[in-house]
């Protein structure tokens, strides 16, 4: 126990950044993987939880690949609740200097478990649609917290401030919205599709053409908005947050793309799965250039007396 108490970090280092890339990486792949679950029709290939079976922890050679790829979702989830421990036990030492990171991994390790319980809810449902959105919903928000994890690991701690005109913060937290509203309806526009999960799986009742319009309507707002975001960035000394608002935008038009693709071509689940994945991105993205918005109090201070040396100049 003292071995394990003296390795952990007593301040941000390479390991700790490790390993918050890890956690936010292995939160997107998840999202990944259990699309692959739901678009190979997999979603009851382990028919129980928490067992696979009622008499076997694990898939069995009997349940073919659709045991395989849904028991592979099980196992990584479980390795991400590894990863969640450590993350915690990692900032124990750091609570009271970093509290933003204590938080953060106390919030997404709790999420956690209550994310592989709605899982098995959507299992020992049928795979209800509502409830296999649900659980996308929670991958989503986790995704963003572990992206707020790095971000914040790279952050300069102490007090933090915003650093843009406030026309551009409340812009921003408008384009957030509009996000999280695009990949809400984009849940419920493939809970009425044809990717059920299950060859039986109920669907969700609604109309899968109206939504597809619907669900264009904010991811075309969204775009519009980053645009803006973009370009009003370049007119200010802001890097972090001009790069952010970049790779925002980089995500949406891949996003867009595939989007009109799959929508021409019948929806091909690998199509699909790319749009869930791109999703996961999007989320990630907005939530870098929110966090962005704000900056360690002095800097801003210094640049706001820096400009005010020029004027005065």
């Amino acid at each position: 126990m003292k071995r394990i108490i003296a390795w952990l970090p007593d301040r941000v280092d390479t390991r700790l950044k490790v390993i918050a890339w890890v956690y936010l990486i292995g939160q997107v792949v998840l999202v990944g993987t259990g699309g692959l679950v739901r678009l190979t029709a997999s979603g009851l290939g382990c028919p129980t939880w928490p067992k696979c079976t009622s008499g076997s922890l694990v898939n069995t050679p009997e349940m073919g690949i659709h045991g395989v790829i849904e028991f592979g979702n099980r196992v990584l989830s479980a390795l991400l609740a590894v990863v969640a421990i450590v993350a915690f036990l990692a900032i124990l030492r750091l609570r009271k200097q970093r509290p933003d990171l204590f938080w953060l991994t106390l919030i997404a390790g709790l999420a956690i478990p209550a994310q592989a319980v709605i899982g098995g809810l959507s299992v020992l449902s049928g795979l209800n649609p509502y409830v296999v959105g649900l659980h996308f919903v929670v991958s989503i928000a986790l995704v963003a917290t572990c992206t707020a994890f790095v971000v914040r690991v790279y952050a300069v701690p102490g007090p933090r401030v915003r650093a843009v005109p406030g026309w551009f913060a409340l812009l921003a937290y408008v384009t957030s919205v509009v996000v999280a509203i695009t990949i809400v309806v984009g849940i419920l526009t493939t809970g009425s599709g044809p990717h059920a999960g299950d060859a039986n799986a109920p669907r969700n009742g609604l109309n899968p053409e109206i939504l597809q319009h619907v669900h264009a309507i904010p991811a075309y707002l969204t775009f519009a908005l980053t645009i803006v975001l973009v370009v009003a960035s370049l007119r200010y000394p802001w890097a972090t947050l001009r790069r952010f608002t970049q790779y925002l935008l980089a995500v949406e038009l891949v996003q867009i793309a595939v989007g009109l693709i799959q929508a021409n071509t019948g929806l091909p689940g690998i199509l699909v799965g790319i749009h869930m994945t791109l999703a996961a991105l999007l989320a990630a993205t907005m939530t870098a250039v929110v966090f962005a918005l704000y900056e360690p109090a002095a800097q801003v201070s210094d640049r706001a007396g820096s400009e005010s040396d020029v004027v005065a100049a």
